[in-house]
């Protein structure tokens, strides 16, 4: 990928997309292109063949989905399959027919089984049930998986796909409601702390364990394995290190400043028990993150602060 290559950014308003986009123009890419739902609608096929035949994209970073927490699956199971799937199948098909020379999937940590061995290789895929609560999400994410397999073997197109943990930072979604952990977690202590109140009530038990990386430390492996990795196979990105909710909601508070005290709510679901990413595979490639969690919190909470009317929330 050279620096004036046409390079697609799928998604490029979401947390993922936008930190990708970032990165390209940083690194001086002067060919990115984007499109707007309102310019593009990735969930129809027409739509996505018109733009791929009008702008002749060389390399595509397919980060556009329909994401959300625990409660925004379990809510609307039909929305995440359906539109996941329906965006794979136009952008990665599309690619194809107009010639892309390489397109990077994005897919996600949940992929692999509630149960599945820590740390989680990227053999365990499909060794076991997945975790209820977000297994709509996760199966449209392996059959992207399986598409871009299934395309490099039939049609020999160069489609690799990359399985992120936990993601976090500048321009995630705040929503209460239909967010991931961390910036709910942001989004309730800060509240907290202005309205003076005593508590803050954190879903589940506090137990379970989670992994998160940031967002640029993502868009940076991204960029790295778009030039230097090629196989069929999936690769983990993660830090390669987790902590328990209850450890998470500690550091949040002490960064937000909140002084009163958390309360687990244990009837609330606590998700799948552990998610660790195996990272050998990527580590063996020469690639490893370097914003660490307390440091990545504290610049995410500064991007909320200096942008709360304006988040998506």
């Amino acid at each position: 990928m050279q620096q004036d290559s046409r390079v697609f950014v799928a998604g490029h308003r979401g947390l993922v997309g936008s930190a990708i986009c970032r990165k390209l123009q940083a690194e001086g890419y002067s060919g990115v292109l984007t499109r707007s739902r309102s310019e593009t609608d990735l969930t129809d096929p027409g739509e996505v063949r018109h733009f791929f035949a009008e702008s002749q994209p060389e390399y595509v970073f397919l980060a556009a989905a329909k994401v959300g927490g625990i409660h925004a699956n379990d809510s609307a199971p039909a929305d995440f399959l359906r539109d996941n799937l329906q965006i794979q199948l136009n952008v990665i098909d599309a690619a194809y027919r107009a010639g892309v020379k390489k397109l990077v999937f994005l897919g996600s940590s949940c992929i692999y089984p509630k149960h599945a061995p820590q740390p989680m290789k990227e053999e365990h895929l499909l060794t076991g049930p997945l975790e209820p609560t977000n297994e709509w999400y996760a199966i449209a994410k392996i059959a992207g998986i399986k598409q871009c397999q299934a395309y490099r073997r039939q049609y020999g197109f160069n489609a690799i796909s990359l399985m992120p943990t936990n993601l976090y930072g500048p321009g995630d979604n705040f929503d209460l409601q239909n967010s991931h952990v961390l910036p709910a977690l942001i989004r309730k202590f800060h509240e907290a702390r202005e309205a003076g109140e005593a508590t803050v009530t954190v879903w589940g038990s506090g137990m379970p364990r989670r992994e998160f990386l940031h967002v640029d430390d993502l868009a940076d492996a991204c960029l790295f394995l778009m030039q230097h990795y090629d196989g069929e196979d999936i690769v983990n990105i993660g830090w390669g290190e987790d902590l328990s909710i209850a450890e998470l909601a500690a550091m949040v508070k002490e960064v937000v400043g909140f002084e009163g005290e958390i309360v687990y709510d244990s009837d609330k679901p606590d998700g799948t028990p552990r998610k660790l990413m195996d990272t050998s595979r990527l580590t063996g490639l020469g690639w490893r993150p370097s914003i660490g969690l307390r440091e990545g919190l504290e610049q995410t909470y500064r991007w909320f602060l200096e942008n709360r009317e304006a988040i998506r929330a």
